[in-house]
Formats: C-alpha cells, structure tokens, sequence
C-alpha cells in the first residue's frame, strides 16, 4: 500500500469545517475501499462532487472472445498492431477472464474529457512515451518504463507530451492492485528486503484547484458500459487531500532484482498482486553465481495459472524469435520452458539485459479476435530442434 501523502490545504481535524474565503465550507469527500474497513483518502472541493448536470447516453462495452481452440502456446505480435485516439479510444483488449483485462494502446491525442472506472484499480505500463497523468488529486508526471496505478474511483486523463510516440500496456482489474503483502510489515512500511520502496513510489507532484464554469465531462466505466456525465463546474476543484489512496508511478527501473547462487523463481520478480493475479518485473541482473549453475528457466508446468509475458526491450534469455512489443501466452496445462539451445548456451554468461513485465492469472483467460489477428501460429512448434 502507498504511503501516507498530503497535497494542498486541509483543516487541522477531520470532517470538521473548512472554510473558504467567502465564508462558505470547502465540501469533504472520503474515498476508501473495503466499506470504511481499507485505505483511503479525504479530499476537499470547491464544489459538491455529487452536482451532475447532465448524464448523456450510455455507451455498452462488451468483449468478443473467440474460440480457444486446442490448448497451446501462443505468440502475439503486438508491434505490428497500430492504434490511435486518445488513452481510452486506442486501447485493444486481448486477454480477459472475470478478474482481468490486458490490452495495448498506442494513443496519438490527449483525452479531451476526463475517465473513471468504478469496478477495479488499473495499471499502464508506459512502454514508450511520456507526459502527464491528470487526476483530483492533482498532476503527475510519467515516462517510459513507469507503472502508473491508478485506484478504482479516480477520476483522471491521459495528456501525452506532443510529438512523442506513446506506448502502453493496460491491466484493467475487478478488484484491487497492491504491492505484495509479503513485503510489507505490520505497519504497512516496505521491508528491507522488499525489491522497492516507498523512495521509489511517486505520488502527484502538483495540485492546481479548478474553479472554471462550463460543461466538463466525465465518462465512467461500470457494469459492463460507459455512462457520460456533464458537469457545470471543472471536477478537478480539490484545494487539498490527505491519505493513503491515490495514484502514483513505480519505474521498472527501480525495481531491484533479487539474484542467487542458483537460478531463482517467478516470485522474486513479483510487483504487485491482486485476487486473481500477480505483475512481475524482469529487468538487468546478474546471473547466479553457483559454479555449476544454469541461468535459464528450467521446463515447468503452470499447474494453477496461464503466463502472460511482456517483452519491453533487450535479449530475453529462454525465447528465439521474440520481438519487441512482443506477448506470449504460456495456459495452465501444459508445460513451457526455455527455447532449444537457449538452456545449454546460458551457461557462463554473467548476466541478462532483458526487460519484460509478467502477468500470471489465476483463472484461464480468452482470447479476443484482435488478439487472434496477430498470432503467430508457429509458435507452439517452436520447441523442435
């Protein structure tokens, strides 16, 4: 869980009045998960955040899966796939199940009204690009290789510094994205041996209160549509917030990799978990020092969960033929392992430059006919010598 963070003017106690200078009271909104029982943060307005002057057409939002088929393993080329609009419009969905949706976005134009969905926290893993990240709770600044977590309820936009090619990864969950429990004491401080810290979470930098009239709006994702509500006066009017809940950036650069004297498991590369899922991080390290050891994975079987990879940059260890931007999907079932000749030839190499976020679902995940658009279906035969 993100530290405890302050921006802008509050009152010295709670839910007590806060007055502004006309002498009229600043309006108190909580925003909390877990029914009061989870973190949360209390913000103040110019204005109630609850003034709706217009709710407009509701726009349905649906998935076409596709038929699996045989279960094998899957390459998908996203590099080849080009999309555009703003963060919302040029996303493609394609993996999902009941907890997740993964998709890529290359997006080309800011978004020209603001965004909330109320079922879960998202993560956009900015691939390439960089600008900011626009919320209540005030700007945030992000750049290539940043997680960017944005809890369920947070109303914000996409603005894309211009001329600059934008690339991102977007895990849609229905339910919560933290960082793993077991790296956290009971404090809910990071552990010393936790592989980032709270040094390494940037929260929003800047809080400029809007106090324009007009017609703004705000599209809300819930229930398997998008709601689009007009509001007369600018909801980003916070003058100030404190607490435990909002958006903020981990760079995977900052992620410190755990290595040993033989090769290490998944779970040390773990960044964040959810009920029905987990990211992890592959970036630069060094290899095990074991005088007998083999760097890359060995073959294993993902008994309770389908692996998706991530490739971001660099040479991946275990896979031939793999390109940037490129996904793999590895289902429960049946076992995956290092490409021939990528076992053996790791041998004496001292360490890898690869770079590369995981996704490991709980639950099988479907295919969407974009994401069968861009298979490479040679892929399951590329195990023969």
């Amino acid at each position: 869980m993100p530290y405890y963070y302050r921006l802008g003017s509050i009152p010295h106690k709670r839910h007590t009045q806060f007055r502004q200078a006309d002498g009229s009271l600043y309006h108190e909104e909580l925003m909390g998960i877990h029914g009061f029982a989870g973190i949360q943060s209390l913000l103040y307005h110019l204005h109630p955040p609850t003034q709706i002057d217009q709710i407009r057409v509701e726009h349905p939002v649906t998935l076409e899966f596709e038929d699996f088929g045989a279960l094998r393993h899957r390459h998908l080329r996203t590099g080849k796939v080009s999309s555009q609009g703003d963060a919302i419009a040029a996303r493609i969905p394609l993996l999902a199940n009941a907890d997740i949706c993964i998709s890529i976005a290359h997006p080309t134009e800011a978004m020209s009204y603001w965004y909330r969905f109320a079922h879960g926290d998202e993560v956009m893993f900015i691939h390439d690009g960089s600008g900011i990240l626009e919320s209540q709770y005030g700007s945030l600044r992000y750049r290539a290789g940043d997680y960017l977590v944005i809890p369920t309820g947070v109303i914000w936009r996409i603005l894309p510094d211009a001329e600059v090619t934008q690339q991102m990864l977007v895990i849609e969950a229905q339910g919560h994205i933290e960082p793993p429990a077991r790296y956290l004491n009971r404090y809910g401080q990071f552990l010393e041996h936790a592989p980032y810290n709270e040094r390494d979470l940037r929260p929003p930098e800047a809080l400029i209160p809007h106090d324009q009239v007009g017609e703004f709006e705000v599209r809300v994702k819930a229930r398997d549509r998008i709601t689009t509500y007009i509001y007369h006066h600018h909801p980003l009017d916070v003058v100030g917030w404190d607490g435990y809940l909002y958006p903020y950036a981990l760079n995977i650069h900052d992620f410190e990799p755990v290595t040993g004297r033989i090769h290490q498991p998944p779970p040390v590369h773990q960044t964040f978990e959810s009920a029905g899922f987990v990211i992890c991080s592959f970036v630069p390290r060094l290899f095990d020092y074991h005088p007998l050891a083999i760097p890359a994975p060995y073959n294993h079987s993902n008994v309770d969960s389908d692996e998706v990879l991530y490739y971001a940059a660099g040479n991946f260890m275990s896979r031939k033929g793999i390109e940037r931007s490129s996904m793999t999907v590895h289902p429960s079932g049946i076992p995956h392992g290092p490409h021939p000749g990528m076992y053996e030839g790791s041998i004496g190499k001292e360490r890898t430059d690869e770079l590369a976020v995981m996704i490991d679902t709980f639950r099988p995940l479907q295919l969407t006919q974009q994401a069968t658009d861009i298979e490479d279906r040679q892929y399951s035969y590329s195990w023969m010598a």
